[in-house]
């Protein structure tokens, strides 16, 4: 599975999407642009815990979008997340083994990293690793009562998509605007 293949399932979803900086929000706003998603423009490491804070603030169900070079920047937020993570609060980690939007430099979790395991050891109970759309699309059709966490392995490899042509304001004010109604 390709991470634009994972990206269409988490479009149809109905929850607050928190995406991850570079080619991941590129290729979701191609998709479907939805109000109800944070493009992350900068920020590397940190959608997994914006969207936590979003989610302690909302009812919605959030999915925060993050890949594996992000929460490997951002170790902590594993914990974080088990420690305070609302039900309604979803991590969806693309795993594809590199750092996509720099070039596709190798991440260790090509090698000996695993990141459910660390997620796990970080003390989150509701942990998922799936490698197909159709177990994808299961999981979020019926999810859990979060906190979760789910390694979606895919392969490496960017679609070809244009820059998000909002501003980070835009995005922000969109955003917030529709949480608030």
């Amino acid at each position: 599975m390709k991470r634009i293949d994972a990206l269409r399932i988490i479009a149809d979803t109905d929850a607050l999407v928190v995406c991850n900086i570079g080619f991941p929000s590129r290729e979701l706003y191609s998709i479907a642009d939805k109000p109800t998603t944070f493009y992350m423009l900068g920020s590397m490491g940190l959608a997994s815990s914006i969207g936590l804070g979003v989610a302690r603030a909302q009812k919605r169900a959030v999915l925060a979008v993050d890949g594996d070079g992000s929460v490997l920047m951002n170790l902590g937020t594993l914990a974080t997340i088990a420690h305070y993570g609302p039900s309604n609060y979803h991590l969806v980690i693309i795993d594809n083994s590199a750092y996509g939007s720099t070039g596709d430099q190798p991440t260790f979790t090509g090698r000996k990293t695993d990141l459910a395991a660390l997620a796990r050891a970080a003390g989150n109970e509701q942990v998922y690793t799936v490698n197909t759309e159709d177990g994808l699309r299961g999981l979020l059709r019926e999810l859990p009562r979060g906190p979760t966490v789910i390694v979606v392995k895919t392969e490496p490899g960017n679609a070809d998509c244009p820059v998000v042509p909002l501003t980070a304001s835009s995005i922000k004010n969109r955003f917030m605007k529709t949480i608030s109604q």
